[in-house]
């Protein structure tokens, strides 16, 4: 399974490169205790805040939740948006929207696209977390984000 997710990310990074459409997902800082969940997917290198995109009528806030259930296994409560960031690296034009959320129960597992999900204080955030993703951590554990629009 893992030789066919990287096969499949492999071609969509061609096609971004290619047709360079213009993209729209969503990501959720799941905070509890000073901690953060991050994911390690199975068919590309880093950790992530869970997230994923936006499928055809579906609302952010949807999204949102449908990628934390799939991607971490929990169930959110109430949502904080923070922002809406784009990566404009590499001829991508990605645009996510943000949330924070630390109001969740963890009901169940994470699907076969998540290699592995673990809590992180900010002081143990592994050296390989999206670089964007890193950033808005480290301020929403400082308490110092609040809801802008910008670059990861």
């Amino acid at each position: 399974m893992n030789l066919w997710l990287r096969f499949l990310y492999a071609l969509y990074r061609l096609y971004i490169f290619i047709f360079r459409p213009v993209t729209f997902g969503v990501r959720v800082l799941l905070a509890q205790e000073g901690r953060v969940l991050l994911v390690r997917h199975t068919y590309r290198g880093g950790w992530h805040l869970p997230g994923g995109g936006i499928k055809r009528g579906e609302t952010v806030e949807t999204a949102a939740r449908r990628e934390v259930r799939e991607e971490a296994g929990a169930e959110m409560g109430k949502v904080k948006l923070l922002g809406i960031f784009s990566n404009l690296e590499n001829r991508s034009s990605g645009h996510n929207i943000l949330f924070a959320c630390e109001d969740f129960n963890i009901t169940g597992k994470p699907d076969h696209e998540i290699a592995e999900a673990r809590w992180y204080a900010l002081e143990e955030l592994p050296e390989n977390v999206f670089r964007g993703h890193r950033q808005k951590i480290e301020e929403f554990l400082r308490g110092e984000i609040s809801a802008n629009i910008g670059l990861w």
